[in-house]
């Protein structure tokens, strides 16, 4: 059977209360890629949340000297947080999000990069959780401190170097989530001071086509065509892309969907990628 990283909100409402089960709120502020987008993030959790969540802050939960936004933190610093938010290493971990940057799938490529697999993505959101009639609750508690380890995966990160280096001698396809206006280099990038353009070679699936209007993920036959018609084979070595690192990690969950566990995410991305002055440049679809 197909392993799936996915959890329905009907699966929820019957394991939520579970000791095992624990819930992360993984929200980000998607105004800066969707200037008419809700807000979301660490006020909107205490208004309402699915009982017993913590809020995950993605954004806190940085390496704050890298000069980029929200890239991963030494692995120290992820356990440190993981059990500030009562993660233990037994845990089945629940994220999920009510943003239009679906970064719920940022939250579980961060636990999985840092060795914990047993980790599910909430299908459809907070959306789906009111939808299916589950519960709300408002404030914030301090749990009990969890015993987390990070176990870094270097096999689903990438770097600068990493990409430069695939490039020269390609090992694995790149495939970039942003809209295809900025992946050809029509549009200024929504961050002052970047260029335009892509990776090269890189192959473009935009991570707002893997999501049906209710923000369920597509069903499999249907991702399957999305990446055939980029031109990107599936089952084969690929690094994800987009602009911070966050998008490029719903590629990575639509990836896994289809039998390819193994994708790794370019965690400084466009951003990284578009302002180091040093490295290629395409444009055009």
């Amino acid at each position: 059977m197909r392993e799936s990283a996915l959890v329905s909100a009907k699966w929820l409402l019957e394991n939520y209360t579970r000791s095992n089960v624990k819930l992360l709120d993984a929200s980000m502020d998607a105004t800066i890629v969707f200037p008419d987008a809700w807000k979301s993030g660490p006020e909107e959790f205490v208004e309402a949340h699915i009982p017993g969540a913590q809020f995950f802050n993605i954004d806190a939960t940085s390496d704050t000297s890298s000069g980029l936004p929200h890239t991963l933190p030494t692995p120290q610093d992820f356990e440190s947080v993981m059990r500030s938010l009562g993660i233990n290493q037994g845990d089945h971990v629940i994220v999920y999000d009510n943003s239009m940057l679906r970064s719920a799938a940022r939250g579980w490529w961060m636990l999985r990069v840092m060795g914990h697999t047993h980790v599910s993505v909430l299908d459809g959101g907070f959306e789906a959780w009111k939808s299916a009639g589950g519960p709300i609750e408002a404030g914030a508690r301090t749990p009990e401190a969890g015993n987390f380890v990070s176990n870094f995966c270097p096999a689903l990160f990438r770097n600068k170097s990493d990409m430069l280096e695939n490039i020269t001698t390609p090992s694995a396809q790149i495939v970039d989530a942003r809209g295809a206006p900025r992946f050809a280099g029509e549009v200024q990038e929504p961050r002052p001071g970047l260029a335009s353009g892509h990776i090269p070679g890189a192959k473009n699936v935009p991570f707002s086509t893997l999501y049906e209007p209710n923000g369920m993920l597509k069903p499999p036959e249907d991702l399957s065509a999305l990446f055939e018609a980029a031109n990107v084979n599936a089952a084969a070595a690929i690094n994800t892309s987009c602009g911070s690192g966050v998008t490029a990690c719903n590629l990575a969950l639509a990836l896994f969907e289809l039998g390819n566990t193994e994708v790794a995410v370019y965690d400084g991305s466009w951003v990284e990628w578009g302002s180091a002055g040093d490295v290629p440049i395409e444009t055009g679809r």
